[in-house]
């Protein structure tokens, strides 16, 4: 069985991308816009030092799998994940084309600001 294989695309999963909008004050005020939904698979890491420290700051760092699309190619880490289902929003750290070109792997975290 492949890795590949074992990806089960049962999250539904928000993009969000960051906007800068006028205040109405003079100033500007940073912002997220949703620009698309898809389904994604979420494998949260358990290893390392890094994970484990990042655990007790209330980090959880995962691999977040989709499909590569037009709407996913543009993504960035100045994007945001969000799980829909769980409210739970995560930070991009990389963006990684699988060797089959199929999906996008994406390290992100939650639990952290941008």
């Amino acid at each position: 069985m492949s890795k590949r294989s074992s990806i089960s695309m049962r999250s539904i999963l928000a993009f969000d991308q960051p906007v800068v909008a006028p205040d109405g004050y003079g100033g500007e005020v940073e912002s997220w816009i949703e620009v698309f939904e898809c389904r994604g698979d979420i494998m949260y890491l358990r290893g390392g030092e890094v994970v484990q420290a990042g655990r007790l700051q209330g980090k959880q760092s995962a691999v977040i799998t989709v499909f590569a699309s037009d709407q996913s190619k543009p993504v960035t880490q100045e994007w945001r994940v969000r799980d829909t289902v769980e409210n739970v929003e995560y930070n991009i750290r990389t963006k990684v084309p699988t060797d089959d070109g199929i999906y996008y792997e994406l390290t992100c975290e939650s639990g952290v600001a941008v």
